[in-house]
């Protein structure tokens, strides 16, 4: 993990369980290589590569014409796919720690919630009730409703996110991706298993 100084083992950062929240996409879900899936299955598109996408917005790194990435992003809104969405590496293990002793809070920036509640249950084998999942329609949304459950940290992969949520007092924490490469002031974790470690289980 790596913290604001440039260190990798520097300062005590201690995450309240309690106090925390996820973004889905990214995070949690590993939606681009879904989106890759999606346009080799049905598109017969099979040039690109997860690193090759440097840009949250993918119509700035990779060339694809723009209703083909419109049509392919509803697929997987509606969940209208052959291709599975797979949880990224090591996620549903810790977040199905954390859902045995609480809630799970998601809050993402999809239109709509779609059937992502229902994918975030059954990965995570947890009882619906258990999950909380809130789709604010836009990046810029996702600060006040975090603030409105007295969330404090929130684990996102859009950097431009990370910005705003701090400026409204959330604490972010970057998870690494090829598209929030740029110099940034926050925690930064590579994978789950890092994060974990961040996590204060005992509150």
């Amino acid at each position: 993990m790596l913290f604001p100084d440039g260190n990798y083992l520097s300062g005590i950062f201690m995450i309240d369980s309690a106090s925390l929240a996820f973004d889905i996409d990214g995070v949690f879900a590993d939606t681009m290589s879904l989106f890759i899936d999606i346009a080799r299955d049905e598109y017969k598109i099979d040039n690109i590569h997860y690193e090759d996408i440097s840009s949250y917005y993918i119509g700035e790194c990779i060339d694809l014409k723009p209703e083909i990435i419109s049509d392919i992003i509803v697929r997987i809104l509606d969940g209208k796919h052959s291709a599975s969405l797979k949880p990224i590496e090591g996620s549903a293990r810790v977040l199905r720690r954390l859902g045995r002793d609480g809630r799970l809070l998601f809050v993402t920036a999809r239109p709509y919630i779609g059937p992502i509640h229902s994918w975030i249950s059954e990965t995570l084998l947890l009882d619906p009730a258990s999950v909380e999942v809130i789709a604010t329609g836009s990046f810029e949304a996702k600060a006040d409703v975090l603030l409105e459950k007295k969330i404090s940290y929130f684990v996102e992969d859009r950097l431009e996110t990370c910005f705003a949520l701090k400026e409204k007092g959330v604490t972010p924490v970057l998870f690494r991706q090829p598209w929030n490469r740029m110099e940034h002031p926050f925690v930064e974790v590579g994978n789950w298993k890092e994060l974990e470690a961040l996590i204060d289980f005992t509150r």
